[in-house]
């Protein structure tokens, strides 16, 4: 099932993609560029514009099926299928902006459509939290597999994305089975589905000598300052247009249409720039062998011309991933780094030939762009060591992708924050927080679109995981201490008094031994009748109302609720209950303070416990936002990337 996402997206996009450029041969880019300009301006630009108009389009529906979603919340029951269109019209979107050329890669919405499917199947099966991480991890996994017949890269893309950022290396073994099954029968299916032509062909790898591993060092670190400078143009554009749509009250189509307009601008110039498969992949992958082949000097404009062109169609609104545009960019930022160096060193020292073929520096640097763009350095090395099957890439590859992903963690500490709010998802979003603290952590515009890659942007705050943040979230982190508790012999003007001295809304009654009597909140004091002894006096006796001088507090106590006729206790929870359990409980009871208990002993006791804290329902969302800050100050320090 989690393949068939994959296979969805580059079915419409095959398919949209015919249509669009008929009449143009498979070489895509190579033969455009060698067309006269006369001959083809007005394809190159207005397929792009026409694709970004229909995406734009498709904006504006999503906000209506949003609106209906919000609307249909509080009388959802089962299986949400409401949340089902959302990827739905997403893989669209993202056919035909891949579809017509926009710079962008399939990738992301592939995980997205396999995500979602896993989240369903957790939905009609025991929904834990458990096993909708090992689903989410599987379609993760399947997604990367299918796409490059490279099973293991998905399984550590799968760990890398999801299991490491949700905390869950530890999982049951069931989730490691889930996710390996998934990435070799995702890749078994493609085989047969799709054939065993690669993505891309990839050229025989050669290391001349150690010597060159500086080399490659140092070509780590060109690609991590290439990240850096992506990741910021894509933030820069993000807000551009943000500012643009606000300040001109423009409609959601108009972003996405100006996004295609620039893609088809610099087309006319670069056409490599337009998605084509990996057909473009596979010409720089050849630089030199053959005579259409762009030139360093031209591989050089072309690795400009991509990120610009890719930052600019993300920003506006497209739909699509960075994980293949990474490759391109990489690809040719790391053949024009091998051929200048192979130009000056033979140049420096004649007739020496210790340096590789530009080919050979093309690989690495697709693989450590990808690791520094996307923050999955295992799943790169995997994925470039499984394509060339040659163990002598590893070396340089392993230095040059620890380098790529240390620069930017260096480069871009300060920025990490404006990222992570420009690149945040909002479609499907549920949240707990209150709109004032939610738009904190939800500052992007509603028809955007998660980055590729990021998992855990996705679904960790969406609706289905903020229950799962929940889920692993305890009373002990949100109660409080601080708590008035007192014994069953004062009166209901002392416990008032003390209520409103300490701004509490309830007291805790105890018995002696300090075991927990009941609750009374100043709700069950006022539909008591209780009044003071002035305001009893100032009525002339003409109502019945109870005096809070002399009665005690235990005469508006709430002991327990009435079940099916029967008794029960009081409605407690423990320091280790999560915190999902516990906003179940409030919410069904219609209460808003929860008393915390001590574990064990209660039947020694007649089932008596001792109080430890208070858990109120507004400090669940109080709890709720610290994590997701902690969450931003871990992706600053650890997954710069997967917040971009």
């Amino acid at each position: 099932m989690w393949y068939l996402g994959r296979i969805l997206v580059l079915f419409q996009v095959h398919v949209i993609h015919e249509w669009a450029w008929a009449g143009t041969p498979t070489e895509g880019a190579a033969w455009l560029r060698l067309q006269r300009l006369a001959d083809t301006w007005h394809r190159i630009l207005l397929i792009p514009v026409t694709g970004g108009v229909v995406v734009g389009m498709m904006h504006g529906l999503l906000e209506i099926f949003e609106q209906i979603k919000q609307s249909l919340s509080s009388q959802r029951e089962g299986i949400d299928f409401m949340g089902a269109i959302f990827p739905t019209i997403k893989a669209i979107q993202a056919a035909i902006t891949l579809g017509t050329g926009c710079s962008l890669g399939p990738e992301g919405p592939s995980v997205d459509i396999g995500k979602s499917c896993a989240i369903g199947c957790a939905e009609m099966m025991e929904n834990n939290r458990e096993r909708r991480i090992a689903l989410i991890a599987a379609g993760s996994a399947a997604g990367i597999a299918s796409g490059f017949n490279a099973a293991v890269a998905g399984c550590f893309f799968a760990i890398e994305t999801v299991l490491r950022p949700l905390r869950a290396e530890n999982s049951p073994p069931f989730t490691t089975a889930m996710i390996i099954l998934a990435s070799v029968i995702s890749s078994t299916v493609s085989n047969v589905l799709l054939g065993e032509k690669a993505a891309f062909i990839v050229p025989t790898y050669e290391l001349k000598s150690a010597a060159e591993l500086p080399l490659y060092l140092i070509l780590g670190m060109l690609c991590g300052v290439v990240s850096v400078v992506f990741k910021q143009l894509v933030v820069w554009f993000t807000k551009t247009f943000d500012l643009i749509r606000k300040k001109f009250g423009l409609p959601a189509v108009v972003c996405p249409a100006l996004g295609g307009l620039g893609a088809g601008l610099i087309a006319l110039r670069y056409p490599g720039i337009l998605y084509w498969g990996f057909t473009n992949v596979d010409e720089i992958l050849h630089t030199g062998k053959s005579a259409s082949a762009p030139g360093i000097w031209l591989l050089a404009q072309l690795a400009a011309a991509k990120v610009v062109a890719t930052a600019l169609c993300k920003g506006s609104g497209l739909v699509g991933g960075l994980y293949a545009p990474s490759l391109m960019i990489g690809a040719a930022v790391g053949a024009v780094f091998g051929g200048s160096a192979a130009q000056l060193i033979n140049s420096a020292i004649p007739g020496n030939t210790a340096v590789a073929h530009p080919q050979a520096y093309a690989l690495v640097g697709m693989a450590a762009t990808l690791a520094s763009v996307c923050s999955v350095p295992l799943t790169s090395v995997l994925l470039l060591f499984e394509l060339t099957k040659d163990y002598r890439i590893l070396l340089p590859l392993m230095g040059a992708v620890g380098l790529a992903i240390w620069v930017p963690s260096v480069l871009s500490h300060s920025s990490d924050k404006e990222m992570f709010e420009a690149t945040s998802p909002r479609h499907g979003y549920s949240s707990l927080l209150p709109p004032a603290d939610r738009s904190e952590t939800d500052g992007r515009r509603p028809d955007a679109d998660d980055v590729e890659l990021a998992i855990l942007e996705d679904d960790y705050y969406g609706s289905n995981s903020e229950e799962m943040l929940l889920d692993e979230l305890k009373v002990s982190r949100a109660m409080t201490k601080h708590f008035i508790k007192v014994t069953p012999t004062v009166t209901i003007k002392e416990a008032t008094l003390l209520m409103h001295d300490k701004q509490q809304g309830c007291v805790l009654v105890v018995d002696n031994e300090d075991f927990l009597e009941g609750i009374v909140t100043v709700g069950d004091i006022r539909r008591k009748g209780f009044e003071s002894s002035e305001d009893a006096n100032s009525t002339g006796g003409n109502s019945p109302v109870l005096d809070v001088n002399s009665s005690l507090v235990t005469s508006c106590l709430t002991r327990g609720f009435q079940y099916h006729g029967n008794e029960r206790g009081l409605v407690t929870c423990f320091p280790d209950t999560d915190l999902s359990t516990a906003k179940q409980l409030m919410e069904v009871k219609g209460i808003k303070q929860l008393p915390v208990v001590k574990r064990g002993a209660g039947r020694r006791n007649d089932g008596r416990r001792k109080v430890l804290g208070l858990l109120h329902y507004e400090s669940i969302g109080r709890c709720l936002r610290e994590e997701l800050e902690r969450w931003k100050a871990i992706y600053q320090r650890e997954f710069p990337a997967a917040s971009s």
